[in-house]
């Protein structure tokens, strides 16, 4: 693995990025458009970390702070490239950018069904909090 390489993503790589959670990504956002990336990269452009391997784009993870929380969404390995340390290495690179920006805790958006990511996110030493829940309301059609 020491030709993995994690960077931020810049604009130039918003569609390779869209096209890859179609096949590494479980589920699907409201965001998941490239208006939606795009504002992501605008706003906080080190916040969309990507793993590269071979030139080739096999992990993404966001890592965004909001001055007071720091939120960890759609970490996603290329299926044939899963077990090899690649979530990790993005894990670590958004907890230091985490830790740098001053952040005290990281919490994970995780599909209640995906039971293969509450594996990997309760090896990575994160671990479910029963006492929230995740309320949501659509802001547009």
């Amino acid at each position: 693995m020491s030709d993995l390489r994690i960077r931020a993503a810049t604009p130039d790589d918003l569609d390779t990025v869209l096209a890859f959670w179609k096949t590494a990504a479980e589920g699907t956002s409201i965001s998941d458009d490239r208006s939606g990336v795009e504002r992501l990269v605008a706003r906080d452009p080190e916040a969309l970390l990507l793993a590269e391997q071979g030139g080739e784009l096999v992990g993404t993870v966001i890592a965004g702070f909001d001055g007071w929380r720091c939120h960890l969404y759609r970490l996603a390995v290329h299926p044939q490239r899963r077990r090899q340390g690649i979530g990790s290495a993005l894990l670590t690179a958004a907890e230091e950018r985490f830790v740098a920006l001053g952040g005290r805790r990281g919490d994970a958006m995780v599909l209640t069904r995906n039971d293969t990511a509450h594996h990997a996110w309760r090896a990575a030493g994160y671990a479910p909090e029963e006492k929230w829940r995740r309320w949501v309301k659509p802001l547009t059609d």
